[in-house]
């Protein structure tokens, strides 16, 4: 299945079914399958029918994901096909079951085609055999290394070792050396003596993102994995082949080193760096995080996420983060106050502002559940409000040109204009026509968007924001926010999905997600209740906003839902 359109196998008709048995359990399992790149119909294949009954065959080279190698042989499994007699039927047994004829060789359970009545055993004497003897193999020149890998925690072959190898090895010889730290580019580091040479590696950068660029040199057992000459492993997805490397081969520059898997804390959520919306679990231990993983969801991003979003994480831990509120007493003279007190004096200003004196700058990468509260507010004072766009390169696979998360959210909630930033141009000139005397800026620099000679004009200056920026010097009241690792919420992708996100961390100082503080002032201006969590913030949200009509925050799922939009 191609990244770039996770959903085309979908509109394909449905394939006939098979019935097979898997160690003596009948399944049904449909004749052909989408092929994982270019979503064609394949016969399915006798891995994929163990799967349909979770029973789990041993791989290396084999990936749902990417094209058929069948050269690790750990899937090798036995088999038997239905007795045809001299009028093609199956024979039948007394019983009425069908006379089935073992086959006196295994086959690779990756690439073999199932057929009508075929029974598959993957637990026999000697397949168990068989998987004793691949592993024994592949450990003769594997360096026992263990204990200082970067993979040790994550390592198919570390755990099959375990699981089906053999407690001694036999072999005395010295083992072959081959190079170690190879520099492959930029985000990748190889060791290839570690190398098992399951080429997932080769088939995802030439089949997914088309980027021939890696292969296998010498013979036998000085196989090993390089890049072209001349040519560093350098596009936007290199970074996927440490996730598909089964070993510790391939190791990521950026997370080498850095802690071992078993402390980290896996939070599922999604990334902000574009409109793609791709599905992430980010990894955190003691309150820092460490490093952005994809998480397959088909209707979004597949298996995959581009390099850009993933390293797109350190900025939340900058020591330069905005962690104390902050008020201007006198033009230039700034202290740090509490929360509380910060929150008073926004309160009290807005309380005696004429309606629609009032600009609000709302970024469309706060969640859904803040804009709608920023919504509610600028509709309770008559606020001309807009979301500035963001924009960058795209390519084919995962990267979006649109650059904020929430551009499709916040138009729905009636924050950005038909085109975001439209409303720019009418919000500066009420500020310079005197109209507009105070600015709410919440995850955006109003200097940026408006121009300094703009921004001096204004009364009240209220910046609600993560790190500085030119703005957060000149406001006049100065809240720290959250980042999405630091809050729950959801964001509306390019394509309508609406998904989830957790909380990984906690905020520095005194950060708060955003939420809180829109809640309180929404109260206190609308003099309404408004529930006091997200999850309540939301379902309130989904029955006033026509297009989120009918979900749930309970109900919504790790993996989201469309909107009917």
């Amino acid at each position: 299945m191609s990244a770039s359109n996770p959903e085309k196998t979908n509109s394909s008709p449905p394939a006939s079914l098979v019935t097979v048995k898997v160690n003596g359990r009948p399944v049904e399992v449909p004749r052909t399958m989408p092929h994982p790149v270019t979503g064609k119909p394949v016969p399915t294949t006798m891995i994929q029918a163990c799967e349909a009954v979770q029973v789990a065959v041993p791989h290396y080279c084999y990936h749902h994901k990417l094209p058929v190698a069948g050269n690790c042989r750990m899937c090798l499994v036995e088999y038997g096909t239905p007795v045809l007699g001299p009028d093609r039927k199956p024979l039948k047994n007394p019983d009425g079951s069908p006379v089935i004829s073992k086959a006196p060789n295994p086959a690779i359970a990756c690439a073999t085609p199932i057929m009508p009545g075929m029974e598959i055993y993957t637990n026999t004497p000697a397949v168990e055999s068989m998987r004793k003897a691949v592993l024994e193999f592949l450990l003769i020149n594997h360096p026992l290394d263990c204990p200082i890998c970067d993979q040790a925690g994550e390592c198919k072959l570390q755990e099959y070792a375990v699981e089906y190898g053999q407690t001694a090895s036999r072999f005395v010889e010295e083992k072959v050396h081959k190079p170690k730290q190879v520099d492959l580019g930029p985000r990748i580091l190889l060791d290839d003596e570690r190398c098992i040479l399951c080429t997932r590696c080769i088939r995802f950068t030439r089949e997914v993102v088309g980027d021939d660029c890696l292969g296998i040199v010498n013979r036998g057992s000085h196989n090993t994995l390089t890049h072209y000459p001349g040519q560093p492993f350098d596009n936007n997805y290199t970074l996927n082949t440490v996730d598909l490397c089964p070993v510790g081969a391939l190791t990521s520059k950026d997370f080498r080193f850095q802690s071992r898997v078993w402390f980290l804390k896996r939070t599922k959520s999604v990334c902000t760096s574009c409109a793609t919306g791709c599905n992430i679990v980010i990894g955190s231990r003691e309150n820092r995080v460490y490093r952005y993983e994809p998480r397959e969801n088909e209707a979004v991003n597949s298996c995959w996420m581009c390099d850009q979003g993933r390293l797109n994480y350190r900025w939340i831990g900058r020591e330069d983060r905005l962690q104390n509120a902050v008020i201007q007493q006198t033009r230039g003279q700034f202290v740090q106050v509490p929360w509380s007190q910060a929150m008073d004096q926004l309160l009290q200003h807005l309380r005696k502002i004429p309606s629609g004196s009032l600009a609000i700058l709302a970024s469309a990468r706060q969640s859904n559940e803040e804009l709608f509260l920023t919504a509610r507010l600028g509709r309770r004072l008559g606020a001309i409000m807009d979301s500035p766009p963001r924009t960058g390169a795209d390519d084919r696979l995962l990267m979006h040109a649109d650059k904020n998360p929430n551009t499709l959210g916040a138009r729905l909630l009636g924050i950005a204009a038909a085109q975001p930033g439209g409303n720019l141009q009418a919000m500066a000139e009420g500020i310079c026509r005197g109209d507009i005397r105070t600015l709410l800026a919440l995850g955006e620099d109003a200097v940026k968007h408006l121009g300094q000679s703009v921004v001096e004009r204004l009364d009240q200056l209220i910046v609600c924001d993560i790190l500085p920026n030119q703005s957060t010097p000149q406001a006049h009241i100065l809240l720290p926010g959250c980042a999405h690792a630091e809050k729950w919420g959801t964001f509306v992708n390019h394509q309508g999905r609406l998904q989830k996100f957790g909380r990984a961390v906690e905020a520095p100082g005194q950060a708060q997600p955003e939420w809180q503080f829109l809640r309180q002032a929404a109260q206190d201006i609308g003099g309404e209740s408004i529930p006091a969590s997200v999850g309540g913030i939301f379902d309130e949200m989904a029955r006033e906003t026509p297009a989120f009509n009918g979900i749930t925050w309970a109900g919504l799922g790790d993996l989201g839902a469309t909107l009917p939009i």
